[in-house]
C-alpha cells in the first residue's frame, strides 16, 4: 500500500472513531438529561410521603389545630392533580424539608394569605373578585369573608357546576338562611329535587366573581332584566308552557315605564316603582296557584298594598300586571278594550272625512265668489 494510500485510511479510520466517540457521548448525555428530569408528579409524591399521614397536624399561636393530612385520593380527583399542577405551585415559599416557620396566627389568616396564589393562573377572576361586595366587606375588617378557596376548595377543588345545585348549597355555607328560602321555592325545589339544569342558580342572579350589593339601586332597576333572561326566552319558557311576553307586558305598564325612566337617567337613585321581586318575592319566589304565593289571587291585595296601602277590594280586579287583558280572565277590561279598539278608528275616520268635506265646501265657495 502506497503511503498516501495508508494515510487516507488512516485519516477515515480516526474520522470514523471521533463519529463514534461523539455519538456515544451524546447518546450518555441525553440518558444522563432523561434521569437528571424529575418524573411527572415527583413534587407531589415528596409531599405525600409526610402529609398522607392522618395524624400529621400543628398547634398555631391561637390554639387552633391546623390538621396538616392531605388525601392522595382526594388529591387525584382534584381538577389541579391530574393537570400536573403540583404542591409548589400554591405553596411558593416551600421548596423542601425542613419547611419555612409557620408565622400565621390562626386558620383564617392562613386561608387569606395562600388564596392569593390562585391569581398567578386566574388573573381575571381573581381580579374581578377584588371589585366584588365580599372583597369590600373583607376590606372593611370581615375576615370572614369568602375567598376562592372557600368557594372552590384548597385540595379538592372540582368543576364548580358538577352538579350544578352545588353551587347554590356552596352560597348556603355563609347564606343558610337565604338557602333555605331557596330550597322551598319554585326554582330551587326544582333544581335540588328534580336537578333541573334550566333554573336559576345563585350565581346566575348575583354574579360568579364579581357579585354585587343587591341591596342598591342600580342592581333593583336592572333586577327585571335578570328575570327576563329567563322569562323572556321563548324557546326556554315554552318547555313549561309559561308565556314569554311577561317582560315586555311590564315594560308596557305604569311599573315598567317608571323603571325604565329611572335606569336611563337616574340609575343610583332608589326609585319604588315594583319591579319582580315586589311581587313575586326574592329567594322564596312559589307558582301563582300555591297558597303561600305572593302573587295568589287570594294574596294579591295584600302584596299591592304594600305599596298601595288605600287599595280596596276591587282594586286586584281591574290590575292585569303582566299578563294579556283576557276574555276570561278580566272580561270588563276586554270587553272595554274591544268597544275602544273599534271605536277610536271610526271616530278619527269621520273625523277625516268631516274635514276633508269641510275643505271641499270652503274651496266650492271660494271658486263661487269668484265666479262673474
Amino acid at each position: 500500500m502506497s503511503k498516501t494510500r495508508l494515510l487516507r485510511a488512516t485519516g477515515l479510520v480516526l474520522a470514523g472513531g471521533m463519529a463514534l466517540l461523539s455519538a456515544l457521548a451524546l447518546a450518555a448525555l441525553s440518558t444522563s438529561r432523561v434521569q437528571a428530569d424529575p418524573p411527572a408528579q415527583q413534587t407531589e409524591a415528596y409531599c405525600l410521603s409526610c402529609h398522607s399521614n392522618p395524624d400529621l397536624s400543628l398547634t398555631l399561636p391561637s390554639g387552633e389545630n391546623l390538621s396538616l393530612h392531605i388525601s392522595p385520593d382526594m388529591l387525584s380527583t382534584s381538577v389541579h392533580s391530574p393537570a400536573g399542577i403540583e404542591c409548589e405551585a400554591c405553596h411558593t415559599a416551600i421548596k423542601t424539608y425542613p419547611h419555612p416557620t409557620i408565622n400565621f396566627q390562626n386558620k383564617r389568616e392562613l386561608s387569606r394569605s395562600y388564596y392569593q396564589a390562585c391569581q398567578k393562573c386566574h388573573p381575571a377572576n381573581y381580579e374581578k373578585t377584588q371589585d366584588s361586595m365580599h372583597a369590600a366587606a373583607a376590606q372593611a375588617g370581615n375576615q370572614a369573608a369568602p375567598i376562592c378557596t372557600d368557594c372552590h376548595g384548597a385540595h379538592d377543588v372540582k368543576p364548580p357546576a358538577q352538579p350544578r345545585s352545588l353551587i347554590s348549597s356552596t352560597c348556603g355555607k355563609c347564606h343558610d338562611q337565604i338557602y333555605q328560602q331557596y330550597k322551598n321555592s319554585l326554582h330551587g325545589g326544582a333544581l335540588i329535587q328534580e336537578n333541573n339544569p334550566d333554573v336559576p342558580v345563585c350565581t346566575d342572579c348575583h354574579g360568579v366573581h364579581n357579585i354585587q350589593d343587591p341591596r342598591t339601586a342600580l342592581f333593583r332597576v336592572n333586577s327585571p332584566d335578570l328575570c327576563a333572561g329567563c322569562h323572556a326566552n321563548q324557546d326556554l319558557m315554552s318547555k313549561y308552557g309559561l308565556d314569554s311576553d311577561v317582560y315586555n307586558l311590564y315594560n308596557l305598564s305604569w311599573h315598567g315605564v317608571d323603571i325604565s325612566v329611572y335606569k336611563a337617567k337616574w340609575p343610583t337613585t332608589w326609585h319604588n316603582s315594583a319591579v319582580c321581586t315586589d311581587c313575586h318575592g326574592v329567594h322564596d319566589i312559589l307558582k301563582a296557584d300555591d297558597p303561600a304565593s305572593t302573587v295568589n289571587p287570594v294574596n294579591l291585595l295584600a302584596t299591592c298594598q304594600k305599596c298601595h296601602p288605600g287599595a280596596g277590594p276591587n282594586w286586584t280586579g281591574a290590575w292585569v300586571g303582566h299578563n294579556r287583558i283576557d276574555q276570561n280572565r278580566t272580561p270588563f277590561l276586554y270587553y272595554t278594550e274591544a268597544f275602544y279598539a273599534s271605536f277610536i278608528p271610526f271616530v278619527l275616520w269621520l273625523s277625516i272625512i268631516y274635514v276633508g268635506l269641510q275643505i271641499i265646501r270652503a274651496t266650492v265657495d271660494r271658486v263661487r265668489r269668484n265666479l262673474p
